[in-house]
């Protein structure tokens, strides 16, 4: 093993040694080469010959460009042109660590990593997969779930995807299943995936239930399970209910205790609206952990983003931060939520007055995010139901497996009525075939 990976490790298992009985045979052995290029590279900054670093300079020292290009953006050309480093932009690093304390007020005081910028959310799930599964282990979670999660960790990480039902009677989170998952693994290893707001069903765990649901997790913590909770909070902050988990359950997670590690992984894609931008974050959190621990994380963090894709775009990672440090970012945020949450209170009260739609279809518990589902009764398949919207009504709605996922994010409000009706009929249409 190289060197710099048994000093990380040296420090990790002196800290916090189930920290490091998480870990994959591929993050053990990772690190990030300080002594190499990079490190060369740093040592020769602001040199006034610098013939160290990869890239091409104009006479005057500064990024080689084209016109073309750099006349697109307002923004100078550092911002822009050079690599960023592989843990991302220190500013905005710093900076969404402070959005999330704000965000999330009970980290306040607690202490956790200063994130690591991923090429957005995918990539984060995809690094969570190369830092804690080995090829053939098992990760567990709530279903329905997005799609993805199979590609990411069953066929590239070949790991071996388990789940529990998320609800419980169409009406709650399913709070026995975690319970029976949690104990038929106690005392090992369990890699657990939580996504709230929920893809596909738009679920948020109401407050109460999101303190069970650590509660249970701390349990296990307490009996010996190292408990991995991956958190994809790509949705985060967009709740339309009173009483719904305002906080990440991150919070709650990341000292809750020293077999528990959070693992929260967000980013700017769907919070912000900029899909386009790729920018995500990776944060960790564990009872005991100090500086030097989370350090060690990220070192092998960026060691695995350099080995992968060398770093994430200087250029989104600007344009982020220039927003983020903007005067009116918080009143344009808001006047983007108040017009989601519009579109999702209409959905709400159609289904409500609508109660014809329940001979057709039941709606899976919703609150929050960019989705919602119904399930179709009498067994008729969501893709049959997907074609006839297609002919005959205009509208595209997604086939999940038994469900119809609608992305009421996507939809006028005074259209969103339309969508549900034209559901029912295709629903009728199909069951009368």
């Amino acid at each position: 093993m190289n060197p710099q990976a048994e000093k990380l490790n040296k420090v990790i298992v002196d800290n916090n040694p189930a920290l490091f009985d998480m870990l994959s045979s591929k993050a053990q052995g990772i690190f990030f080469p300080w002594s190499g290029i990079l490190g060369q590279s740093g040592e020769a900054k602001g040199k006034k010959y610098n013939a160290t670093i990869g890239i091409a300079c104009e006479d005057d020292g500064s990024p080689m460009r084209l016109n073309a290009l750099s006349e697109l953006v307002n923004l100078s050309a550092p911002e822009v042109f050079p690599y960023a480093p592989s843990f991302g932009n220190p500013k905005l690093r710093q900076t969404w660590k402070d959005m999330l304390v704000k965000k999330n007020p009970s980290l306040d005081g607690k202490s956790i990593s200063v994130p690591v910028v991923t090429q957005a959310l995918t990539h984060g799930l995809s690094l969570s997969a190369f830092m804690f599964l080995n090829e053939g282990d098992e990760i567990v979670i709530p279903t329905p779930y997005w799609g993805n999660y199979n590609l990411l960790y069953r066929n590239a990480a070949g790991a071996n995807i388990s789940t529990f039902p998320c609800f419980k009677d169409n009406s709650s989170f399913d709070l026995e299943a975690l319970a029976k998952v949690l104990e038929e693994r106690q005392g090992k290893k369990v890699v657990l995936l939580l996504n709230f707001p929920n893809n596909p069903t738009g679920y948020t765990p109401t407050e109460e239930e999101m303190t069970s649901i650590a509660a249970l997790i701390k349990g296990a913590g307490e009996k010996g399970t190292k408990v991995v909770t991956l958190i994809d909070d790509a949705y985060f902050g967009l709740v339309y209910e009173k009483g719904i988990a305002q906080e990440s359950i991150f919070a709650k997670l990341a000292d809750i205790h020293e077999n528990v590690l959070a693992v929260k992984i967000d980013g700017a894609t769907k919070e912000d609206y900029v899909w386009g931008l790729r920018v995500g974050f990776m944060t960790f959190g564990i009872k005991g952990a100090g500086e030097e621990v989370y350090k060690a994380i990220a070192d092998k963090l960026a060691g695995a983003i350099r080995g992968l894709i060398s770093n994430c775009s200087n250029l989104s990672q600007s344009l982020l931060l220039k927003a983020y440090t903007a005067p009116d970012y918080d009143a344009q945020k808001e006047s983007k939520y108040v017009m989601m949450k519009e579109r999702y209170e209409v959905l709400r009260d159609v289904l409500a007055e609508k109660k014809e739609y329940e001979e057709a279809y039941v709606a899976l518990p919703y609150n929050s995010g960019y989705f919602m589902c119904v399930k179709p009764k009498g067994n008729l398949a969501a893709e049959d139901i997907r074609k006839v919207l297609l002919e005959k009504y205009d509208t595209g709605i997604i086939a999940q497996g038994d469900l119809v996922r609608i992305a009421f994010s996507a939809i006028p409000a005074e259209s969103i009525p339309v969508v549900m009706e034209n559901i029912y009929k295709a629903c009728k249409e199909v069951a009368a075939k």
